[in-house]
């Protein structure tokens, strides 16, 4: 069985968004670190070299694939800041229609600027999506 590619390390956090060339993505990155630790109380933790993470839960597939991810987290990449973890919940199509300009990959919620979207939504999300992961799926009801 392959191992899961995305894993926690120890590399800083703080290195990391210091280092994101775009000015307001770098900016909105700290933002949402704030943002996250606050809603989840859990210290961010790089997974893997571009994802910043808080919690983790522990996955296993009907295919017999199990590891550990991020329970929420983003990543500032260069076209948008990708969100983790904020889509899976029951809630999260009404608060999708609320939230602003954003776009949904999978598993993934894209959004440019955190000024386009409304953070008090965004907000609410993160916190039903950590909750999800860490009690619905905690408890053996991941899907893949």
């Amino acid at each position: 069985m392959a191992e899961n590619k995305t894993q926690a390390t120890g590399a800083s956090v703080q290195e990391f968004l210091a280092a994101v060339e775009h000015p307001v993505r770098r900016a909105d990155a700290f933002r949402l670190l704030a943002l996250m630790s606050g809603i989840t109380g859990e210290p961010a933790q790089m997974w893997g070299p571009t994802i910043v993470g808080f919690g983790s839960y522990h996955y296993k597939y009907a295919s017999g694939r199990e590891g550990d991810a991020a329970a929420v987290g983003f990543s500032p990449r260069k076209s948008s800041l990708s969100l983790y973890g904020l889509t899976y919940g029951p809630e999260d199509a009404e608060l999708l229609g609320r939230l602003g300009r954003h776009k949904l990959g999978a598993g993934c919620l894209y959004i440019n600027r955190l000024d386009d979207v409304d953070e008090a939504v965004l907000a609410e999300l993160v916190r039903l999506g950590y909750r999800h992961v860490t009690t619905a799926l905690h408890h053996g009801q991941a899907s893949g």
